[in-house]
């Protein structure tokens, strides 16, 4: 034992560390076991988190990705060790049971990420990924391990085509309510079923997806211009490539995520957030991600930065164009570029490949081309302010999100419509029983009464299938879909299986959604509401055992983030 070589095993000691020295021999023999050379472990041990599966079209096009970033990483002098994490696909599960899972799955695919890096002792990783909680739990993965990282997005879908008409997930539930309603046939109902997602790729439109790889590309923890890119392109699969490259550059130079992740580069991020049009889940996913890199950041920072972004895309769900035409019409670069002129963002932000902000931005036209209108100039905003508004009340004094842009009623008072789960509300929707002035309360559906806070893209789709989608409210202390839009209010916290104010709502109670004031009340006198509080007692949980269970036990509120370690 004295001739040996021993290694402390220390925080900053990773894995092309451990393998030195005559105590490490049977480290070494398992990785001969899988073709290693004697000059292999004088090389980083760089890991490929992939996120290939079957399951959804946004993820079943990621192994050429992975591939190519293999290759990459070799190419450039590494040795890549791929591992797997799971996804869950929100438009599949959407109206079953299974949509708990959704934000479940944010948590299991940051455990991965986090338990291959550290028990691996791996020097770098590359997380490839699709679905919309693929990109927040890769990255609060990586913030978790902290060692270089980047993220390489699975690309977004190209549209589907039908009698003239550009086709995305969010069609097919709008058509479900217009069928409903009568307003289109069982044949054109399933046409738009068949076409709508014509290959591999994230949803088209700003959605959650699109909305998460734009705020990492605005991060700087992805490559300029590859979260609009689509997957069938040869452009990401070659993004991917270049990805791995930027990778080991950032391991020779000891950037890592918690270097990036900067509260400036969250501003960052969320000024692109707004700018775009993104998604409400985009809230809860960077409440999540700075809780994980230790930034101080609240609901209320996002308000903060919602009242001095311009909303300059005019991108689906409530506008016209899906993420491909963004990137024709110069990507997120061009967004940065005009965001940063107009003094609205951090240049000085550290990126993954060693630049800034600025200095990755410097060769991008400080306007927009005339010849698109996808992306305005800042002289020429779609609205002058924010669109992802933080509403407090008494039905939420926590606050909750609401998309406030675009409405042409902001404000409304209606009677409550009130349903302990999304079914029942979205059987109610589709047998015409909810009516213009009606407020929907769809409630019990939060993080721990979900459990997992499912999104509501069935019913708030079947609204605006059917029309209502401007004249009735929905609130929930669940989650909508980055595809929804109307007059929504989701997130309401505290949720009413932690005993919030939603809990206590009743049949016809009157409710005011007040976007103008940030306001969301319930119009009953506090002396009756807390007779009601009184009377209430919690409900049993839904589950006793499993993922279900332990996110129902551990899950924070929505307000800070849903994460399951705020201790």
């Amino acid at each position: 034992m004295a001739d040996q070589k021993i290694i402390p095993i220390v925080p900053n000691a990773r894995s092309s560390h451990i393998t030195e020295g005559k105590s490490r021999a049977p480290n070494r023999s398992m990785y001969y076991a899988m073709g290693y050379e004697e000059g292999d472990f004088k090389k980083p041990m760089v890991g490929v988190a992939n996120g290939h599966s079957t399951i959804t079209p946004c993820n079943s096009g990621l192994q050429k990705l992975a591939d190519a970033a293999v290759e990459g990483i070799e190419a450039a002098g590494g040795n890549a060790q791929i591992f797997g994490t799971p996804t869950i696909s929100d438009g599949m599960a959407m109206g079953t049971e299974g949509m708990k899972y959704s934000l479940v799955s944010r948590e299991v695919i940051s455990d991965c990420v986090e338990t291959c890096v550290q028990g691996q002792w791996m020097d770098g990783v590359l997380v490839v990924g699709g679905c919309d909680k693929n990109m927040p739990g890769g990255l609060m993965g990586m913030l978790r391990a902290n060692v270089p990282a980047i993220y390489v997005y699975g690309g977004t879908i190209l549209p589907g085509r039908y009698k003239g008409q550009d086709l995305n997930i969010v069609s097919v539930f709008e058509a479900v309510g217009q069928n409903a309603a009568g307003n289109l046939s069982d044949e054109d109902l399933k046409q738009i079923e068949q076409r709508a997602i014509p290959g591999t790729g994230s949803c088209g439109g700003m959605y959650t997806a699109n909305t998460m790889s734009s705020a990492f590309e605005a991060l700087g923890i992805s490559l300029p211009y590859s979260s609009t890119m689509a997957n069938p392109h040869d452009e990401k699969k070659n993004s991917a490539k270049e990805s791995a490259r930027v990778l080991i550059e950032a391991i020779k130079k000891d950037i890592k995520p918690r270097d990036i992740v900067t509260k400036k580069a969250i501003e960052n991020a969320v000024a692109v957030i707004m700018a775009t049009g993104g998604s409400t889940n985009a809230v809860l996913h960077f409440l999540a991600i700075a809780h994980t890199a230790g930034v101080e950041w609240t609901i209320d920072d996002f308000e903060r930065i919602r009242k001095k972004t311009p909303v300059l895309c005019d991108l689906k769900p409530s506008g016209k164009y899906l993420a491909v035409d963004l990137h024709q019409a110069g990507g997120i670069p061009q967004v940065m570029k005009i965001l940063l002129k107009a003094g609205l963002l951090h240049g000085d932000c550290l990126t993954i490949s060693g630049q800034t902000v600025a200095e990755t931005l410097a060769d991008v036209p400080d306007e927009p081309r005339a010849d698109q209108d996808v992306i305005r100039p800042i002289t020429n905003p779609m609205y002058e302010q924010g669109h992802l508004a933080i509403l407090r009340g008494n039905l939420s004094p926590e606050g909750c999100v609401a998309k406030i842009t675009g409405l042409k009623n902001p404000v409304m008072t209606g009677p409550a419509r009130c349903f302990d789960d999304e079914q029942s509300a979205l059987k109610a929707i589709l047998d015409g029983k909810i009516k213009p002035g009606d407020v929907m309360v769809l409630r019990y559906l939060g993080p721990k009464g979900g459990p997992g806070m499912p999104e509501m893209l069935a019913p708030t789709g079947a609204l605006i299938g059917a029309g209502l989608g401007e004249s009735v409210g929905l609130i929930t202390d669940g989650r909508f879909s980055g595809g929804t839009w109307g007059m929504v209010v989701g997130h309401v916290a505290p949720e009413a299986a932690a005993g919030g104010t939603i809990a206590f709502v009743q049949e016809g109670d009157s409710i005011t959604i007040d976007a103008n004031a940030l306001k969301l009340e319930l119009n009953v006198p506090e002396a009756e509401i807390a007779k009601r509080r009184e009377g209430w007692t919690a409900p049993a949980p839904r589950y006793t055992r499993g993922v279900q269970a332990k996110f129902a036990f551990n899950a924070a509120s929505a307000s800070r983030g849903a994460v399951l370690d705020d201790f």
